[in-house]
């Protein structure tokens, strides 16, 4: 029979398993032909299409947030152009109601024995295991940044909920002097967002009349403006149109907000460091897996990063374990279109492995950033594994195009919650070859 199971919390007792044929006891031993360790996009696409496929109770989603977020959206949010609220819906409405929902964090990975046991000390025993946890954002790397961000209305950060809105208030608000947007030295999700939001910005602060009054300067960790050349010879036109300042191999890695001061390390002369006072400070953090995956040798890398064949998607180890998404160490660029293009061939390598078959597909790396510059502009920059653009359109797409915003602001937002979290978007793969009459382009 199945039923409801409620699980405690620190503070509240939460429902955290729907529909499970198990005892409520901690510690309680627990079977699931697939297990899935994150809900956020690629979790959420992938247990749709199992749920979508093989019906309810065969699938568990160990996800402990009450909200998800369509987080390419935080752009946009914290430059004034979306808001907040239309970013996020509550986890519950988003997760495919066929899934058994274990609220709750995984503490430990043991593949060896085929299981995952969360904080409150439950153990899953899987047949598959996809691991989709995604990237931490570790603010607290970088010293004061967390006290700026707390305590100072000039700080803003557009990576977390937390602090899209103040990130608006802080532009809205400023006067006069320096603004500076940060890019760190780690791997980041939406590699992209760190420059967008500095081009809506001052796009904003035209509008304002503020534009003479202020100093932009992006200063980023990479040794390029952008990976794939033709999208950054374009990002660097609109950088030198609007006189902004773009530094390359430079690092945020130290603010002082009492002072309104940013500590910046030359990354080619690490013995190099210098302050600059600002007016305004976006800042990005440092991001990394968590904790149980980073630490967890049988199944990450040096950096901490679970370790696929970036073809298949496949651990390199167990081959009944597969990964999606930002925490995963394919070399694709981290971002929401990515996790469309590989969330089909997951599942149907994840159910090859149930049913003793080999795997049949490839990933090509497809990754898509929708590099908004202001409102009613976009460069949409799509590209795969060898930085070379793989573009949907057949034209060129190297430009600021207004058609293109509307697809970042209005059509990508609507594709996400009503089609891949529900199982039936695989990327825009259809789309090109359809519009490219079957002809690479």
């Amino acid at each position: 029979m199945f039923k409801t199971i409620v699980i405690g919390s620190s503070n509240k007792i939460n429902v955290v398993i729907r529909q499970f044929s198990i005892t409520s006891a901690r510690n309680a031993q627990h079977q699931s032909k697939i297990v899935i360790v994150g809900g956020g996009s690629g979790g959420c696409s992938v247990a749709a299409k199992f749920v979508n496929a093989l019906g309810k109770n065969n699938v568990t989603i160990i996800e402990p947030a009450n909200k998800h977020y369509y987080q390419p959206l935080f752009t946009l949010a914290g430059g004034g152009l979306k808001k907040l609220s239309q970013s996020h819906k509550d986890m519950s409405d988003v997760l495919p109601k066929g899934a058994q929902w274990v609220q709750d964090s995984v503490a430990e990975f043991d593949p060896k024995n085929n299981t995952v046991t969360t904080k409150l000390g439950d153990v899953f025993k899987y047949e598959v295991l996809l691991i989709a946890v995604g990237l931490q954002l570790r603010y607290d790397d970088i010293p004061g940044l967390v006290n700026a961000l707390d305590n100072y209305d000039n700080v803003g950060s557009i990576y977390s909920p937390k602090y899209v809105e103040q990130t608006y208030r802080a532009i809205q608000t400023f006067e006069k002097g320096n603004i500076i947007y940060t890019y760190p030295n780690s791997p980041v999700k939406c590699p992209g967002a760190p420059q967008k939001i500095c081009y809506i910005h001052e796009n904003f602060l035209r509008k304002m009349g503020k534009r003479n009054n202020a100093n932009v300067t992006y200063n980023t960790s990479l040794p390029v403006i952008f990976g794939v050349k033709v999208y950054a010879d374009a990002l660097w036109k609109v950088a030198k149109s609007r006189n902004i300042n773009v530094n390359l191999r430079t690092c945020l890695v130290e603010v002082h907000p009492e002072k309104n001061e940013a500590v910046f390390q030359n990354l080619d002369k690490p013995e190099q460091k210098f302050t600059v006072e600002y007016s305004m400070l976006h800042a990005v953090p440092p991001m990394g897996t968590p904790t149980p995956l980073k630490t967890n040798k049988d199944l990450a890398n040096d950096m901490g990063f679970l370790t696929v064949d970036k073809s298949t998607l496949q651990h390199t180890r167990y081959p009944n374990i597969f990964g999606i998404g930002d925490c995963t160490d394919s070399p694709n660029s981290k971002t929401a279109a990515a996790v469309a293009g590989q969330c089909n061939v997951v599942f149907k390598h994840m159910r090859a492995v149930l049913d003793g078959k080999p795997l049949s597909l490839a990933y090509d790396g497809y990754a898509s950033c929708p590099l908004v510059t202001g409102a009613g502009k976009c460069i949409l920059a799509e590209f795969d594994y060898n930085l070379q653009p793989l573009e949907t359109f057949p034209i060129r797409q190297d430009r600021e195009m207004y058609i293109m915003y509307l697809f970042k602001k209005e059509l990508m937002p609507f594709l996400y919650w009503n089609l891949m979290m529900r199982g039936y978007w695989n990327g825009p793969a259809i789309v090109r070859k359809l519009l490219h009459l079957g002809m690479k382009n």
